[in-house]
């Protein structure tokens, strides 16, 4: 599914909100999707996991529509503020209760209600024809506010962050997810290369995986586990990334050393389907 395609007006007042959910669930269904992913859960089959494959993935991300369309009601109107978000992080632990009834009990997208909600949210503020540096810039000013009442101390990305001396989720979205961006540069250069829009995805996720944090990776696999990812994408993209064979080459082996390391990097995965909802954002009518 191409998450440029998946959205449509919806049959209420709230047709914005509607349309911005699709765009959101379209974008997470275009990452699940796509396919070879390096110890990812694809088409192929569960990656490094066992406990979802893809249909898991489908069905989480469909739970997730009334909780998307919720944040970017919670939103229109407003801006960056204390009260907002703690108005949407109760919208986004409803979320995360729709996540675990569908898949009964898998953690299948935790980060991904955070970032892609964070995304929602700022694009109904922003309005229609909203540039994605925009976007991510008031997704950053809404991250800098704390959610206190956010249970999440001993969650495996909290414990990583600790652990490791990273920022996690929390420090990329503040910044204004600059792996998102960089993910969204990579697709839609390999886009204006001719690459398909398999090879541009794939690229944008190697951007991603390149440089970022990944609590994912730091968690399941420790600095190595990080370290092999980072090292791996990079390898892909000198060797010209996943629209070449040489790239493609690159990119298998990277996947074979992360199923050797049961490892998957889910945050970087997280950043290509925040790209792809950026991508099928930034200037269009929405």
């Amino acid at each position: 599914m191409d998450a440029r395609e998946s959205g449509h007006d919806g049959e209420d007042g709230g047709a914005r909100p509607a349309h911005l959910a699709d765009l959101a669930v379209g974008a997470l269904a275009a990452e699940a999707e796509l396919t070879p992913k390096p110890g990812l859960v694809d088409r192929r089959g569960a990656g490094s996991h066992a406990d979802m494959e893809l249909d898991t993935l489908l069905a989480s991300a469909a739970a997730l529509r009334p909780t998307f369309a919720g944040l970017a009601r919670a939103a229109e109107g407003q801006r960056p503020s204390q009260a907002l978000r703690e108005a949407l992080a109760r919208i986004g632990r409803d979320g995360e209760a729709a996540m675990f009834a569908a898949t009964g009990g898998v953690n299948t997208h935790r980060g991904a209600i955070f970032a892609l909600g964070l995304i929602v949210a700022a694009a109904a503020i922003e309005g229609r024809g909203a540039k994605a540096a925009d976007i991510c810039a008031t997704a950053g000013a809404i991250a800098g506010f704390r959610d206190g009442a956010a249970p999440d101390a001993a969650l495996n990305g909290a414990v990583a962050c600790r652990t490791y001396g990273v920022t996690g989720a929390r420090g990329e979205a503040a910044a204004g997810f600059p792996h998102a961006l960089a993910a969204l540069g990579a697709l839609r250069a390999s886009r204006a290369r001719g690459a398909t829009e398999t090879a541009a995805s794939l690229n944008g996720l190697m951007a991603a995986m390149a440089g970022l944090d990944d609590t994912c990776l730091l968690h399941r696999g420790g600095r190595r586990a990080l370290r092999v990812a980072r090292l791996g994408a990079r390898a892909v993209i000198a060797a010209g990334g996943a629209a070449t064979d040489d790239g493609m080459a690159a990119l298998r082996a990277l996947d074979r050393r992360l199923l050797a390391l049961n490892a998957s990097p889910g945050g970087a995965a997280d950043m290509l389907a925040a790209a792809l909802l950026l991508d099928a954002l930034d200037g269009r009518e929405v």
